[in-house]
């Protein structure tokens, strides 16, 4: 009995050793088993599109769970890892990812950010969508905020696509898609951009409509700055075409005889209905002023800065009134230059051939009829007037030699009794001033050339 115990407890450690080797041999072949049954089962699954994939192995059994697109991709997958060599059993936990209804996805912008949000129909859908939002927009921030979802309309990549084209061209706003309708608010970037944007949804796949566009336009901004140290006249902001802008800088060439024009405008469409009918006499009355602002905002207009005389403030009222498209608003903050001191005759006679050598007073062809393009010149000859209060002036007519003379001279003289009356009608007394015509008689250059019959038909202020 002690010699059979002795052996036993002699045995017995041998065959601990024994197991744990066995133990240890079980283990170093089981887990290269396993691993290679989770590469060749996630290799298997190469070609299948899924979402949040998940192997396990143990021994010869897989756990799989994915979330598939479809239910035919999810049957497929199952399959694909049940036929993977080695392995003996799939415990299935693949589900199909949710189904939205309806489908909506949305691009929207604030001034900081873009945010992608909705349902995306596949991960590279919602990889592409990124790409090509952080692609149009350069340095924007992008946020992601999509799922995965099932459910997209046919073609969805390709609308998706073309509306985060859009986004780049708006300030602000929001584009959706709902199932097949396109839906659209905020503001454009710039000039242009809402029309732009309208053209690129005619180019929408088959089956998706636009369901709403409230995308607005920037406002359509004109402004004019009249500089009396300067002397210039700024023109800045948008007009509707090539030929509106030449149209707009010709006449205030003419309106603005002594300013030099500074043509800062840019052509865009968007223009409100009777633009130039409106800018034009706009420009007329900012003319008249010594100093001045005009801002053209969509259908609005807002003129303000200094008259040169009180008179002309009710008229320059009277003309915005007046003078412009139905559906435009005016409104006008003027108020009066200080005056200036007085001179003497001589000063008052160098002042005037000043002016008259930068500018001449233009009437209709052929008629006495005051020409609207010098309101500015015949303002500033009447502040001047009003500075020299004891002087008598002779408002002096010429003509070229064309034409019957008796005609040119009866001619003349209507003009220049048109210019007296004039500076009448702004306060001056009408005892200062003899209008007299000259007709042809008097010229300052030769009747031979166009340039010089321009020249002589004029009108000349003599101080006596």
């Amino acid at each position: 009995m002690h010699g059979l115990f002795r052996w036993s407890s002699k045995w017995w450690p041998g065959t601990i050793l024994l197991v744990v080797f066995w133990a240890i041999a079980a283990w170093t072949s089981t887990a290269p088993m396993e691993s290679d049954l989770a590469a060749r089962s996630t290799s298997a699954l190469k070609d299948t599109v899924l979402d949040k994939t998940r192997i396990e192995v143990s021994g010869r059994d897989v756990s799989f769970a994915a979330d598939a697109f479809s239910e035919d991709g999810r049957r497929s997958a199952v399959a694909a890892v049940e036929a993977t060599a080695g392995v003996r059993l799939v415990n299935d936990e693949t589900r199909l990812v949710p189904e939205a209804k309806p489908f909506v996805w949305s691009a929207e912008r604030d001034v900081a950010r873009v945010t992608l949000a909705g349902s995306a129909p596949l991960p590279a859908s919602k990889a592409g969508l990124l790409d090509a939002a952080r692609a149009a927009l350069g340095g924007v921030e992008v946020v992601d905020q999509m799922q995965l979802s099932r459910g997209a309309p046919p073609r969805f990549d390709n609308a998706a696509a073309l509306l985060i084209d859009q986004i780049g061209k708006l300030k602000d706003g929001k584009i959706a898609i709902s199932d097949g309708k396109v839906s659209l608010s905020g503001m454009a970037r710039d000039l242009g951009g809402r029309e732009a944007i309208a053209a690129a949804l005619k180019n929408l796949p088959d089956g998706f409509s636009v369901a709403a566009n409230d995308i607005k336009a920037p406002p359509y901004i004109f402004q004019a700055y009249k500089d009396p140290v300067a002397v210039t006249l700024t023109l800045t902001g948008y007009v509707p075409d090539n030929n509106v802008h030449a149209a707009i800088a010709a006449a205030a060439g003419r309106k603005f005889f002594s300013e030099k024009v500074v043509d800062n405008l840019k052509a865009s469409i968007g223009a409100p209905a009777g633009f130039a009918g409106a800018v034009v006499p706009a420009l007329g009355a900012l003319s008249r002023l010594s100093t001045g602002t005009l801002v053209v905002t969509d259908r609005e207009i807002k003129l303000s800065g200094d008259s040169l005389y009180d008179a002309a403030v009710p008229q320059i009222r009277a003309g915005l009134a007046r003078d412009f498209p139905q559906g435009w608003h005016v409104a006008a903050d003027i108020s009066v230059k200080p005056a200036a001191a007085p001179v003497d005759p001589t000063v008052c006679q160098q002042l005037f051939s000043e002016l008259l050598a930068k500018g001449q007073i233009r009437f209709v062809s052929g008629r006495a009829t005051l020409d609207p393009d010098s309101a500015g010149l015949l303002d500033r000859l009447i502040e001047t007037a009003l500075r020299c209060p004891t002087a008598e002036i002779e408002i002096a007519g010429h003509t070229d030699a064309d034409g019957d003379d008796a005609f040119n001279r009866a001619l003349s003289e209507k003009r220049a009794q048109a210019v007296a009356d004039y500076l009448v009608k702004a306060g001056l007394p009408a005892n200062r001033f003899t209008a007299t015509g000259y007709g042809s008689s008097q010229p300052v250059a030769s009747n031979d050339t166009d340039e010089g019959k321009a020249q002589n038909r004029r009108i000349d202020f003599m101080v006596k």
